[in-house]
């Protein structure tokens, strides 16, 4: 059957009938969401980098102005580095702080190892995620405006 029906100017998607633009649209959003998180290893791997990098743990007295639990993925990667410093002294960008308080964000240059791996693993997983995210609108998009008519399309 066509992907458009003529009759009241509305759309046949996925073996639904008489769906509206924003219908069609919702429709093909949920099938490319689908496909694109089906279970992969890369996906599990990401939430699971972000869950282990939540700040959830109680830890030892901080000075003022720190962020005041830890993560199981820095308490783990300082276990595996113990106190192990990048060669020559290099000090790279870490971030600090809630992703969900953007404002909170910080960069802090560390040399330790196991620092570095700790902060670094819920940020890989939020890349991960960013980028699903964004293979999923782009295919929707593409897949949507081959399908929509006239003025319904998007750009």
């Amino acid at each position: 059957m066509d992907t458009v029906e003529e009759l009241g100017n509305t759309y046949y998607y996925a073996g639904r009938s008489n769906l509206t633009a924003c219908e069609l649209l919702f429709m093909i959003f949920c099938e490319k969401t689908v496909e694109q998180l089906g279970l992969t290893i890369a996906d599990t791997g990401a939430v699971i980098a972000i869950v282990s990098g939540r700040n959830d743990i109680p830890t030892r007295t901080k000075p003022g102005g720190t962020i005041v639990n830890t993560s199981r993925a820095s308490i783990a990667s300082r276990r595996v580095f113990k106190k192990v410093k990048f060669p020559y002294m290099i000090k790279l960008p870490t971030l600090i702080g809630h992703i969900t308080n953007p404002k909170s964000l910080k960069i802090r240059m560390v040399a330790n190892i196991g620092t570095f791996v700790g902060r670094t693993i819920p940020v890989m997983g939020w890349l991960i995620l960013a980028s699903d995210v964004s293979q999923i609108t782009y295919r929707t998009m593409i897949d949507y405006n081959r399908i929509a008519r006239g003025s319904d399309k998007i750009w």
